[in-house]
């Protein structure tokens, strides 16, 4: 069947690998055992999630036994901030995150933070990094922990993880990092970047929804966030999800073979997204223009609307969006937007319906094509004209 769309919005999910997708089939139909029973389909089932965690390990140079199976990145994230504090809590109650982490950390701080936990919100430049000197100032003697991505997820900023790690190293403060948007995407390796704990999600690299993991160094103690049954050491209870950890492992392992050559194709669609979208007038570029995510090209339209160039792309039959999927339904800038400098998040609009800024993320990977660049290239000039046209005139 012919396509009838152009994907652009990976970062929010992806379309699930043929080879995932293969290697899940027998766990729903024939292999259906309970991981934790000690019959033979038990044992088959069990067997898969433990041959799962070894390929999930070696993807980002973790031992087996550091391997935890969530049911995402919010969990994972969860996990990491609520019981690495509590368990920590006798050497204080400071946490540290940046202004532009995912809802699944910040919203998660704000919580902490009315149950007597203090958070420094560091702030980012222009480009969304967060600096390491600011990193420094930032710590404290009660500090219990540092949680800041590896990359955003909006804007696709990579940040000097190995070198904030070395810094919270030498202060001795655990360091967690969501890696959701990095990891079967960019080389991450948990030796080199010297982490403590690490969280990825399988639908981010086309691995199925629903299934993640927490990487927790070891020698690291993190008690359970969920608990019942024991699975996963007695550290994650619930019953394994085998099709979902077995699409991730095989999604991830197919994600990092194929990194080196489908990294250049996925830049160079991106590369030229971004070259012609900058001739367009009004708009800007967002983010890091050398330390980011390879399929990430993310614009701000001086006067425009994001709902109504996601609305009008997907009329001309691009899919894409204006920012976090999680954050889709409001009209106002997302705080990763607002965090960069050159974006004062309380400027006035100009006029009433004619706001400040309208922000357009469009998200690549190996599915696309140049097919897809040149609809893209076509169909998005025609859009921001015809919205320009369209706007209501200013009020007087």
């Amino acid at each position: 069947m012919e396509k009838k769309f152009v994907y652009a919005d990976n970062t929010a999910t992806t379309a699930l690998s043929d080879a995932a997708f293969d290697a899940m089939m027998p766990y729903f139909k024939t292999l259906y055992g309970n991981a934790s029973s000690i019959h033979s389909l038990g044992y088959e089932s069990k067997k898969a999630v433990e041959e799962s965690r070894k390929k999930v390990a070696a993807a980002i140079n973790a031992r087996v036994n550091e391997i935890y199976f969530t049911s995402g990145g919010s969990e994972s994230d969860n996990w990491a901030l609520c019981s690495s504090l509590l368990m920590r809590g006798a050497k204080g109650k400071h946490l540290i995150i940046s202004a532009i982490e995912h809802s699944a950390v910040f919203r998660t701080a704000e919580t902490l933070k009315t149950r007597g936990y203090e958070v420094t919100c560091l702030p980012v430049d222009e480009f969304g990094k967060v600096s390491p000197q600011q990193l420094k100032n930032a710590i404290r003697d009660d500090t219990a922990l540092i949680s800041i991505m590896m990359a955003n997820n909006e804007i696709g900023t990579i940040q000097p993880i190995k070198e904030l790690c070395q810094i919270a190293r030498e202060r001795r403060v655990p360091f967690h990092t969501d890696a959701v948007q990095t990891v079967g995407h960019i080389p991450v390796d948990v030796r080199d970047l010297g982490v403590d704990m690490l969280s990825l999600s399988a639908h981010k690299f086309r691995g199925p929804k629903g299934v993640g993991a927490l990487y927790v160094r070891t020698g690291f103690a993190l008690p359970p966030l969920i608990i019942g049954g024991g699975q996963e050491k007695n550290k994650r209870s619930g019953t394994e999800n085998v099709p979902g950890i077995v699409g991730m492992a095989t999604a991830l392992t197919e994600a990092v073979t194929n990194m080196a050559d489908n990294t250049p194709k996925i830049t160079a669609m991106r590369d030229r997204i971004i070259a012609a979208v900058m001739q367009i007038d009004g708009a800007s570029l967002t983010g890091d223009p050398l330390d980011r995510l390879p399929g990430i090209a993310s614009f701000l339209f001086s006067g425009l609307e994001s709902k109504a160039m996601v609305a009008a792309l997907s009329q001309a039959g691009i899919c894409a969006s204006s920012g976090s999927a999680c954050s889709s339904g409001s009209t106002e800038l997302t705080r990763a937007l607002s965090g960069i400098a050159k974006i004062d998040a309380n400027a006035p609009t100009e006029k009433v319906g004619n706001p400040k800024y309208g922000a357009l993320r469009l998200s690549l990977n190996e599915c696309n094509t140049a097919a897809d660049v040149d609809a893209i290239l076509r169909e998005l000039p025609l859009v921001i004209r015809e919205l320009h046209i369209r706007k209501p005139s200013p009020l007087f």
